[in-house]
């Protein structure tokens, strides 16, 4: 209990979005908070309409539960979220994901709150940073979910990162609180599904990942803050001579300066840029995120809009 004192009390006191989906982590994650007497709570719910009376089933299950606690909800539909939403996504869990948080948004201006809750814990950690670890990330890929964060204004808090979902689960019992489960987190059809079981028979490895994604998230806010800040203009020479860490942190922060969206600017398009740079025998121009032409002129690397004439 300890433990879900401490994270509870990280979270400033304030007006705050509670994403519930209705699963033991954020009901846990709910009524700690409701605990707090400095906090005032919105429950915000997505109903993604995937598995029928079984969606319908969880948002009426957290509007219940909001009700029986004396706090404000929106629950709202995929249907009505999606069309508001633009870019392109790799997948449904991707257009999903990118829905939910449009409904935060929305939530969070429409009520004047201060940003929105999410109940990541410490297996939810350990499981992206062992699916990035399966696709041979480097240390930056391998930071793990923020604590906190700002994604397109939103304020994002995640408190319970070093809770376990045992712990979560044990709160619920012991205050005689229910929850929903999500019958198609047993599917082998998805890939974080397996690597949860894997994770469950290896009790000691979600502490380790978690522990590792905090090294790299210290490890690359080192580096992001000694690397070099780059001019407009710079010459090759001087990323060239950086460490390869230093290197990739201010080569991803000049494409960004430049509009590279950080979204897209992966491992390989940054190293794309350093090559650029280490090897005058690479191609002197190369299109990057963000409708971005870099260029190698005599040495000096500059950028231009691609439909930009000499």
């Amino acid at each position: 209990m300890e433990v879900l004192k401490q994270a509870i009390e990280a979270v400033p006191a304030g007006r705050w979005c509670v994403a519930v989906s209705g699963g033991a982590d954020s009901v846990a994650l709910f009524r700690l908070l409701r605990e707090r007497p400095d906090s005032q709570l919105h429950v915000a719910h997505l109903n993604h309409q995937t598995r029928g009376v079984e969606s319908d089933g969880d948002a009426a299950f957290v509007k219940m539960l909001a009700d029986q606690n004396g706090v404000s909800s929106t629950i709202a539909l995929l249907s009505e979220i999606l069309p508001t939403v633009n870019g392109r996504f790799a997948n449904d869990s991707a257009r999903y994901r990118a829905a939910r948080y449009e409904l935060f948004r929305k939530v969070v201006t429409k009520h004047k709150l201060h940003g929105v809750v999410l109940a990541h814990h410490r297996d939810d950690q350990a499981e992206t940073v062992l699916h990035r670890l399966s696709r041979s990330a480097p240390p930056d890929g391998l930071v793990g979910m923020a604590p906190r964060t700002v994604v397109r204004s939103l304020a994002i808090l995640r408190p319970l990162l070093e809770v376990s979902t045992e712990s979560l689960r044990a709160y619920l019992k012991s205050i005689g609180q229910d929850w929903r489960e999500d019958a198609s987190n047993a599917s082998d059809a998805y890939a974080r599904n397996r690597l949860r079981r894997w994770l469950v028979e290896r009790p000691q490895a979600s502490a380790a990942l978690t522990t590792l994604a905090r090294i790299c998230r210290e490890l690359h806010e080192w580096s992001n803050s000694n690397a070099a800040a780059l001019s407009e203009t710079f010459p090759a020479q001087q990323m060239a001579a950086m460490p390869r860490i230093f290197a990739r942190q201010s080569a991803k922060r000049w494409l960004i300066e430049r509009g590279g969206k950080p979204g897209e600017l992966s491992e390989e398009v940054v190293d794309r840029l350093i090559q650029m740079a280490n090897d005058a025998a690479t191609a002197s121009r190369s299109n990057f995120p963000g409708g971005l032409q870099v260029r190698r002129r005599r040495g000096v690397i500059s950028v231009k809009p691609r439909d930009s004439r000499d």
